[in-house]
């Protein structure tokens, strides 16, 4: 299992201490210093069945401040794709990749029930 986060995220570190105390064995991957590619994004949104809006960390300083709520509504799915990769910063975080199973943001009850 891929868990991507962003160390500094406070949420993230919470995501990460719940994963350590339920014993759940993953791969860790600074979202910055090793942003998701293109076609990783792509394939992770194909697979994760979620809008794609959802890989957007909506509450980021770059969003708010780059206007992206407005701009997100006129991009193609491929323009927002590489978009997301251009900067882990816009992507949600802690994303959790394992098989056909994709998490984005971290919501106790979905992962205990997804993870456990």
């Amino acid at each position: 299992m891929l868990f991507l986060e962003y160390p500094n995220c406070s949420t993230c570190r919470k995501a990460k201490k719940w994963l350590d105390t339920h014993n759940v064995t993953y791969v860790d991957r600074h979202i910055v210093e090793n942003n998701p590619t293109y076609d990783e994004l792509k394939q992770w949104h194909e697979k994760s069945g979620l809008p794609l809006k959802k890989f957007f960390n909506t509450s980021g300083i770059m969003y708010k401040n780059l206007q992206f709520k407005d701009k997100l509504q006129t991009m193609s799915e491929e323009e927002q794709l590489k978009l997301l990769a251009t900067n882990g910063m816009l992507v949600k975080r802690p994303l959790i990749v394992d098989g056909d199973m994709v998490l984005t943001g971290f919501r106790e009850t979905e992962w205990a029930e997804k993870l456990l």
